[in-house]
């Protein structure tokens, strides 16, 4: 979808719609008193009638209006707060975003309410991802696009009252273009089935996103290369597939050699069984989103590249399938990982931080300032926090206080966990350094714990999306989350 701005007089504007936000219970705002006093008080009438009444999500919708240009204005409710929250923000533009999508309209325009001109910026950027996610739809490839029975939403503008104004909505939607798109493409690598988004789809995405780019480069270690540089944990995995694993990583330069990275690591199981401890088969079909780790990271290096930001960042997404077969690792097998601590696998559906702690350690050989992981790790994490916040453990207060207020910012939230000594026994083996799992209890927090032994000499913070990576029951589909929450990061790092 195209979005622009412009300050022209909306009332002369040609289009098939116009969108308006009022209060529950609130004096009409000048531009809606503008536009209702152009329509001889149309809107004014359906709220003294009790047709709108402004309650959050509410909509209305009043056909060839008198006195402006576009063929129809629809009304959204905000509630009765004067300053929505971004939860209801997002309810009132994807309640109003649904209602165009049934009613034909092409190309409209959008009235930006009266504000302090600091918060138009996230307003903004609010907004057009909003509409952006209540227009995402997934369709398996290859299926034949159906006709659409009304025209498609093509084109937003976002209409300001003074001129001054367009510049911080223009560079909201310029962000915000950004990272919708890399949330859709998170999303739609998420909603594939395993059968095609295998750890090999998943290297020719990365591919994909570094074409024609001369600060982005990408390559694909194999199987063969990853056992000579040693990392067993990694292999351990894939050990029962027929789908070859693969470390893929990218490197963009947006910035001097002499500033060090960031590393971004993706968990990319593209299926995970559970391994030799199975899975029960209830809602295994979801497993095909163990690789949102990756879909976040591959989503989030699309929109650094989109944005040609001035930083330079390392990508690194190990990928694998989780299966059983008799190669398949055991629970009690000893593997040595890239860092040369044994683990003993005590439970094979604990592969997530296996591939991740050799990813980590191999991050390690570019000097990064930083180190964030991302993945569907535990179960214990959708327990603890639900689908509303992923779940934060660091090492580094200072990183870990940038990522909640990246997420604050963007509306992708997350929560700190603790990560102290004393869960560190939970990991204790008698045959190896370590156990890959700590027991039944703090299961988010002795996972982190594990991966911390692989990021001692590092900057490190690790996001659990467990809940927050994909919706269940009849919404069932991926989030693209949080590609918002790690693009607004690396944007907050460009500012500093």
């Amino acid at each position: 979808m195209n979005f622009s701005t412009t300050s022209r007089d909306i009332l002369q504007i040609k289009s098939d719609c116009i969108l308006t936000f009022y209060h529950q219970d609130q004096p009409l705002s000048p531009t809606l008193e503008r536009l209702n006093r152009a329509t001889e008080n149309q809107i004014q009438q359906l709220i003294d009638r009790s047709d709108f009444q402004g309650e959050k999500g509410e909509t209305a919708w009043i056909h060839n209006p008198a006195g402006v240009k576009a063929q129809r204005i629809l009304l959204i409710g905000m509630g009765k707060k004067t300053t929505p929250s971004d939860h209801e923000l997002n309810k009132a533009i994807a309640a109003a975003t649904s209602a165009l999508k049934k009613s034909g309209c092409s190309e409209i325009t959008i009235a930006v309410p009266e504000m302090e001109t600091d918060t138009l910026y996230g307003w903004g950027r609010r907004v057009l991802e909003s509409i952006e996610s209540t227009l995402y739809h997934y369709q398996f490839p290859g299926t034949a696009q159906k006709k659409a029975s009304r025209p498609e939403l093509k084109k937003a503008t976002f209409v300001v009252h003074e001129r001054k104004l367009t510049a911080p909505i223009k560079q909201a939607l310029t962000d915000g273009k950004a990272i919708a798109d890399g949330v859709t493409l998170a999303r739609t690598l998420g909603d594939l089935p395993a059968n095609i988004c295998t750890p090999d789809y998943l290297a020719r995405e990365a591919r994909k996103i570094g074409r024609n780019q001369k600060n982005l480069s990408v390559r694909v270690i194999n199987e063969k290369e990853m056992a000579k540089l040693g990392m067993g944990a990694l292999l351990s995995v894939t050990q029962g597939s027929e789908q070859p694993a693969k470390l893929i990583i990218a490197e963009y330069k947006g910035a001097a050699k002499s500033h060090p990275p960031i590393a971004l690591v993706g968990k990319g199981v593209t299926f995970d069984s559970g391994g030799i401890s199975l899975k029960p088969g209830a809602r295994m079909d979801e497993m095909r989103f163990d690789m949102c780790g990756a879909a976040s990271v591959l989503g989030t290096l699309q929109a650094v590249r989109d944005l040609q930001l001035p930083i330079n960042l390392v990508a690194i997404v190990p990928a694998t399938e989780n299966l059983p077969s008799g190669k398949a690792t055991k629970p009690g097998d000893v593997v040595t990982s890239l860092s040369g601590q044994t683990i003993e696998i005590l439970n094979t559906d604990a592969e997530g931080r296996l591939i991740l702690c050799d990813a980590l350690t191999y991050a390690e050989r570019f000097k990064p300032t930083e180190i964030i992981d991302i993945a569907t790790l535990t179960g214990a994490c959708v327990v603890a926090l639900g689908k509303h916040a992923a779940g934060l453990l660091s090492n580094d207060d200072q990183l870990a206080n940038d990522l909640m207020q990246a997420g604050e910012q963007s509306g992708d939230r997350a929560w700190r966990l603790p990560l102290w000594d004393e869960y560190q026994p939970q990991l204790d083996s008698n045959f190896a350094d370590m156990g890959n799992i700590g027991g039944p209890e703090a299961g988010t927090i002795t996972a982190a714990c594990f991966l911390s032994r692989f990021t001692e000499k590092q900057r490190w913070a690790h996001l659990d999306i467990a809940g927050a990576a994909w919706n269940q029951g009849k919404e069932k589909g991926s989030t693209g989350r949080p590609v918002s929450l790690l693009t607004q990061h690396l944007l907050n790092k460009c500012a500093k």
